[in-house]
């Protein structure tokens, strides 16, 4: 391994067994109160909320180091309006298939239909891009690797940081999603992977009554 560009590891600092536990008990109690919103409150915003979430996500880790990531950040009305429309339009066709009898039960716990208001009212739409691969100046073309694993993993320091700063957000994934390339004039390389509406929780907003698989159901130790 060519170590010449290896630099020491810095800001790491090793906390006391206390702290460790103190903060990892923190964390919990405020990601556990996350929640999928579908009712937005049409309050502003700060701007620099939403770029300081956006960098925190830009730390992640990703294959290779490619970050095959981008993300389009919409608060115009015009546009959002666009991709509700588009929207709506497939998930309706979805709604009445038949054939996805099974995912239509599964999804009744949740209360949801072909509607999508959401993607109108809430302040901030950010939509983000997974690249399949890079294009450099001349256009040639550059592999990323481990794409999806990657920009999950990026799409969760995202949405927990959107959640730590005080805002709702909702995860979600139109059943086709092509259009998006089409309104926001996305070049080839670019699909989407998820929409997340960003917001404060309407006044009346509601959310269904679920539970989460306790640590015994997921988790093994050896």
């Amino acid at each position: 391994m060519d170590r010449d560009n290896l630099i020491h590891l810095e800001n790491y600092k090793i906390l006391s067994r206390e702290e460790m536990v103190k903060r990892s008990r923190d964390f919990y109690e405020r990601i556990k109160t996350r929640r999928s919103v579908r009712l937005f409150s049409t309050r502003e915003i700060p701007r620099e909320v939403i770029l300081n979430c956006l960098k925190a996500a830009g730390t992640s880790p990703s294959g290779a180091n490619k970050q095959p990531w981008s993300f389009a950040v919409i608060s115009d009305t015009q546009i959002k309006k666009q991709i509700r429309e588009a929207a709506e339009s497939a998930e309706k066709a979805f709604y009445e298939n038949q054939r996805a009898k099974q995912w239509h039960e599964d999804l009744k716990e949740l209360q949801t239909d072909f509607r999508k208001p959401f993607l109108e009212q809430a302040p901030y739409l950010i939509v983000i891009f997974a690249e399949a691969y890079d294009i450099d100046e001349e256009g040639r073309k550059h592999k990323n690797y481990y794409v999806k694993e990657s920009v999950g993993i990026m799409s969760g320091i995202l949405i927990s940081a959107l959640h730590l700063s005080g805002l709702a957000v909702l995860t979600y994934t139109p059943s086709r999603s092509a259009f998006l390339n089409t309104i926001l004039k996305r070049p080839k390389n670019e699909k989407p992977f998820l929409i997340l509406p960003v917001g404060y929780p309407a006044e009346d907003a509601r959310v269904p009554q679920i539970t989460k698989k306790t640590l015994d159901e997921t988790a093994v130790f050896y």
